[in-house]
């Protein structure tokens, strides 16, 4: 919901200020629509509906997981698409994987949504009615902007998207802003963020010349100067900088590469979340026996590392996969409802 045209069509008619946090706050609690919000006066809802689209995006088609990860490809007013996820978790969580961009223009080599063409940033109001749309279906308490797109490249938008999610349940402490490394967003983002918002960044390799060939950004902003912002992020806040690292066979996942890693990021400031490589027709992923090898690298250097579990890979939901190409295995919109 655009709230800065609902303001605008709710002062046009003369109604009070309030109208506009109670709409809001009925959006923010899941309401279906505008039907919903019995305190408002019916010739209201009926003006609303008809003047203030209750979403700025569309819903093209709706998949579900086997194990009940849910991914939407949306479409924006202006045709562009948008995918989300929603991530079920056996201990209750319910995390959300948000787009801040539709495609991304920043090409890292093994994710699918650097292969599609690259439309344009989204506004708050496109990011946080992706959040409405899962909080519709069901409670949700986590966020991270790791969907398509940099978020740093759209730091303003993704910031007031943030700053909107606590009114659904998500607190800044469990939201989390993701980077590859896009230095003057993420230089903003450590000096300007009061909010204690998580920081994660993609790594990928411990090594520029590798670190280039997989993402090309590295080969603008180099690793010493994006972990000195990482660095500076901790010394200011005490709150660690999560590192994002896809294990692609062959290429970064050798003891040694381990090793290179936890001598690079050393035992303050970080922990690495292992990623095991989601096809996206590049690169193999990793075994398991190379992904235990290579943390038991960091563990060693008592550098905090986890294997990120993975969701949602069987309707192409999982970490690096968002493409926003309709499968014939998705459902469509009416079915799912």
């Amino acid at each position: 919901m655009d709230v800065s045209l609902l303001e605008s069509a709710l002062h046009d008619r003369g109604e009070p200020a309030y109208r506009a946090q109670q709409v809001w706050e009925w959006t923010a609690r899941g309401a279906a629509g505008y039907d919903a919000m019995t305190n408002l006066p019916r010739a209201l809802r009926e003006a609303l509906e008809a003047d203030v689209p209750f979403s700025t995006l569309a819903v093209e088609t709706q998949g579900e997981s086997r194990d009940g990860t849910v991914k939407t490809l949306f479409r924006t007013a202006d045709g562009h698409p948008v995918e989300a996820v929603l991530m079920r978790y056996r201990d209750g969580r319910r995390s959300l994987c948000l787009s801040s961009q539709s495609g991304c223009p920043l090409t890292c080599t093994f994710c699918a949504t650097g292969q599609m063409a690259f439309g344009r940033n989204l506004t708050a109001w496109e990011i946080v009615d992706q959040a409405l749309h899962f909080r519709r279906i069901e409670p949700v308490d986590h966020a991270v902007f790791m969907g398509m797109g940099e978020p740093m490249l759209n730091l303003d938008e993704v910031l007031a998207a943030a700053r909107r999610l606590p009114a659904l349940g998500i607190t800044h402490r469990r939201t989390t802003i993701s980077t590859v490394g896009w230095l003057p967003g993420l230089k903003r983002f450590v000096s300007d963020v009061d909010e204690p918002i998580r920081l994660a960044l993609s790594i990928h390799a411990a090594d520029d010349e590798l670190r280039s060939q997989i993402m090309p950004v590295n080969v603008r902003y180099p690793l010493r100067e994006v972990l000195a912002e990482c660095r500076r992020h901790y010394a200011i806040t005490n709150r660690r900088v999560f590192v994002e690292y896809v294990m692609l066979n062959g290429v970064n996942d050798s003891p040694e590469q381990g090793r290179a890693l936890a001598e690079l990021l050393g035992p303050k400031g970080f922990k690495v979340n292992l990623i095991p490589y989601n096809p996206t027709g590049m690169y193999d992923g990793s075994s398991r026996t190379r992904i235990a090898a290579f943390k038991a690298q960091l563990d060693r250097a008592h550098v905090p590392a986890t294997v990120r579990l993975t969701r949602g890979r069987d309707i192409e939901a999982a970490c690096g996969q968002l493409a926003a190409a309709p499968k014939e295995r998705q459902r469509t919109v009416a079915s799912a409802r």
